[in-house]
């Protein structure tokens, strides 16, 4: 992959005529702008001086996205670019990039990259020597993760998980010796069984349910699995959720059945000696043992 040398990364150039002394001139690129999560004020000020001045816009969902630059009475060039058509419209897109145009990203809401298929054109970008602008703003992530209440020195965000239960809890068993905070997105149908399969998995754990974030209805639940999953079956919330489980609770010994359950989980991904360092640090048992119990296993 190819690197850019410039001297900076300033993304905006001096006007050099009056038509443009009141406007503000981009230099080319591909812009990564973040917009808002639900409240339209969450918008920066570099945003909106960047959708004005580029030359196209791609857009997750154009009439999602209109309603944002309607309101800000922005007419930029608008386009489609979503994970159904990206791969038909990346040659357009990089085409208009290596002319030397101004090309913006966004999402429906937040930080685009994160659960789209935008890293695709931006990889494409720097592998093609285009310089690219990340426009940093509103996430769902960072916004439900401060409202948790929840650890945030460490965090993992993985995303949405599969709506089937075996596949979902395939998954899950990967996660189960992860010593931080994890962080999901999930939809009002399928919350329930997700906080099930997660009990089932991961154990006793601190959780938060966040939903609407910045929106009228913006509410957050708290407490354990069986708390959260006892409320989520009387308010069967809907709306945008993001779900945030603390890290894995080890004030108690695990039982040798338990390390070797792990043992059987783990060893085929990551092999005996990770594992038994992983299985270590949550179970209360030491390494040694740990790997003497794999051994006997096998």
């Amino acid at each position: 992959m190819k690197h850019n040398n410039t001297k900076s990364a300033e993304p905006y150039k001096q006007a050099e005529t009056d038509s443009e002394i009141n406007s503000v001139v981009l230099r080319p690129g591909l812009y990564i702008v973040a917009t808002p999560i639900g409240n339209l004020r969450d918008i920066t000020l570099r945003a909106l001086d960047t959708l004005r001045a580029a030359d196209l816009i791609l857009a997750e969902d154009t009439r999602k996205s209109k309603k944002l630059l309607v309101a800000y009475d922005i007419n930029g060039s608008l386009l489609s670019y979503h994970e159904h058509n990206a791969e038909k419209r990346l040659p357009f897109v990089l085409k208009e990039l290596l002319s030397g145009k101004s090309v913006v990203l966004i999402s429906d809401a937040g930080t685009p990259l994160i659960s789209d298929p935008g890293f695709k054109l931006t990889r494409t970008a720097l592998k093609n020597n285009i310089e690219v602008f990340p426009l940093p703003g509103a996430s769902a992530v960072l916004a439900g993760l401060v409202k948790s209440g929840l650890p945030s020195d460490r965090f993992m965000f993985a995303g949405f998980l599969p709506s089937k239960t075996a596949a979902r809890k395939k998954i899950l068993k990967g996660f189960k010796l992860i010593d931080t905070t994890l962080i999901f997105f999930e939809t009002g149908p399928r919350v329930l069984s997700c906080l099930m399969d997660m009990r089932e998995e991961l154990g006793d754990r601190d959780v938060a349910l966040v939903r609407e974030l910045t929106k009228k209805y913006e509410n957050g639940v708290y407490g354990t699995f069986t708390e959260i999953i006892h409320s989520v079956t009387d308010i069967h919330p809907r709306g945008e959720i993001v779900l945030l489980l603390g890290p894995p609770k080890s004030t108690e010994r695990w039982t040798k059945d338990d390390v070797l359950s792990a043992l059987k989980d783990q060893v085929p991904e990551i092999g005996l000696k990770n594992a038994s360092n992983e299985i270590s640090e949550v179970s209360g048992w030491t390494k040694r043992d740990v790997y003497q119990m794999g051994l006997s296993c096998k």
